[in-house]
């Protein structure tokens, strides 16, 4: 081997949900988005459709958003996080979300809760981070379908259900 060639350091996949180890730092971040099941799409539009059209006959302005829309689901922040263990190895997980920028410092000892995810092929997914050297317990925040449909289409899909709920039991009365 020359001695001009770039030696590439090893990154280890870790299996065991917790893992201890120095922050070696965040690597670049990027996007990733989140699908909404058709299922759940489908029926909170059809029962936001429901109260929509009864908020149209009585002249009020209701929430409107497609079913496209609704199907893309909401983006998230992905950053690729390095620790390194006692024994030298380095590993990457994923972070969704965010972390205050001061929240963690390079050669800070951390514990972090992993999990996996659905994708076999991606690295483990970063739960929870415990700052060892500040003691100071850090959980990154991402959107959630639910934030992402939004109150106020969740609540014309309630008021949607509601009123069908009420005509199928006339109905069936």
């Amino acid at each position: 081997m020359d001695d001009t060639e770039l030696h590439r350091e090893r990154i280890l996949r870790h299996v065991s949900p917790i893992i201890t180890g120095r922050f070696v730092g965040f690597q670049a971040s990027y996007t990733r988005e989140v699908r909404v099941g058709r299922a759940l799409a489908i029926a909170v539009f059809v029962t936001a459709g429901i109260a929509q059209m009864i908020g149209s006959l009585m002249r009020m302005r209701p929430a409107r958003r497609s079913l496209k829309d609704l199907r893309k689901g909401p983006e998230f922040l992905v950053t690729p996080v390095r620790l390194r263990d006692d024994l030298g190895q380095t590993y990457e997980i994923e972070m969704h979300g965010q972390l205050p920028q001061s929240a963690l410092h390079r050669g800070d000892l951390v514990q972090v809760r992993t999990q996996p995810q659905a994708d076999p092929t991606l690295p483990v997914k970063l739960m929870q981070v415990v700052n060892l050297t500040t003691m100071q317990p850090l959980t990154p925040r991402i959107p959630t379908r639910w934030s992402h449909l939004g109150p106020a289409m969740l609540l014309q899909a309630a008021a949607g259900l509601t009123i069908f709920g009420v005509v199928l039991a006339a109905l069936l009365r």
